[in-house]
């Protein structure tokens, strides 16, 4: 009988304070290593906010609504909607392409747009709970339609590949995790043909200050490498960039054509069945080619002045 209570409070106290299972997103962009129990759901619901262009104003929400299934204890599957709002009026000429699609000096973009899809699967190999540290590998494909950076048209196809990595100290009270992506995109657009490889690093830290609450930073840059090619003129609108390519025949990393880094806290909030993740992470340095539109040691034409992220998950 005693065992059976005793039993039952180490229970009661490992939902109330235990570690963040089942993939709970510490960070805005850094993921653990978890993956679902079998036969278990998730639905994820994520509003990813850019904020400035270093010209008058823009506000971009990145929105998706997520669903995952754990096939086994070890393989998760993952599919995701892209919903698109922009809103933005830049000023100057040299800040595209979103000058060009506003409608030039003094013209506004707004619209709300079904941006495309993703599903992605990932495969846990070691566990942070069980082994020295958890690692996690990703593969994804995701389709767009609508430019993330202006809302323009556009038909994309990219395929994904991400190790995940989480290290646990203090009982899980303290947890470190790390991201690194490759991501291999097609993208055309009316007269362009873009090959893209992009890098994306994320690492996020977070310490549980009290049963159910964390507290973290979170860092991240990311960066690709291409030279748009002019489908109409048959040449590279970039001669001084190199092209990426990855053909089963050819495989080549680009120029680096810009890149940025961002850093900033994040805050989570963990029940039995749902957790909620909100964070900002500001733009600290960027960069890229001579091409790229750089002002104050920061990338204006790919990045923005700052992210706010806000994510809410449901387990079932």
């Amino acid at each position: 009988m005693r065992t059976n209570r005793l039993a039952k409070a180490l229970l009661v106290a490992g939902l109330v304070a235990g570690p963040a299972m089942a993939e709970e997103n510490l960070w805005v962009y850094t993921t653990g290593t978890d993956t679902r129990p079998q036969g278990s759901f998730e639905f994820k619901l994520s509003d990813t906010i850019r904020v400035g262009k270093h010209s008058g104003d823009y506000e971009f929400h990145d929105i998706r609504p997520e669903i995952e299934y754990g096939i086994t204890d070890k393989l998760t599957i993952g599919a995701e909607i892209l919903i698109f709002h922009h809103d933005y009026s830049v000023n100057d000429r040299d800040l595209q392409p979103v000058f060009d699609t506003q409608g030039g000096e003094g013209g506004r973009f707004k619209d709300t747009q079904y941006g495309g899809f993703e599903v992605a699967l990932k495969y846990n190999l070691y566990s942070p709970y069980k082994d020295w540290a958890g690692l996690s590998l990703g593969l994804g494909y995701e389709r767009r339609e609508q430019y993330r950076l202006d809302g323009a048209d556009i038909s994309q196809n990219s395929y994904t590949g991400t190790v995940y990595f989480q290290k646990n100290w203090i009982d899980d009270k303290l947890t470190l995790a790390a991201n690194v992506k490759a991501e291999f995109e097609r993208r055309k657009s009316p007269g362009v043909l873009e090959e893209e490889i992009a890098f994306d690093l994320s690492v996020g830290l977070a310490y549980r200050v009290a049963p159910k609450h964390f507290v973290g930073i979170e860092y991240r840059r990311q960066q690709d490498h291409l030279s748009p090619f002019n489908t109409e003129t048959g040449e590279y609108d970039e001669p001084g960039l190199q092209p990426s390519e990855f053909d089963l025949t050819n495989f080549r990393v680009g120029s680096r054509h810009q890149y940025g880094e961002y850093i900033g806290p994040t805050y989570h909030f963990a029940e039995k069945n749902w957790w909620l993740t909100a964070g900002i992470l500001f733009q600290v340095q960027g960069g890229g080619s001579r091409h790229a539109y750089v002002e104050g040691s920061k990338n204006w034409d790919e990045h923005e002045q700052y992210h706010v992220g806000l994510i809410y998950g449901y387990e079932y």
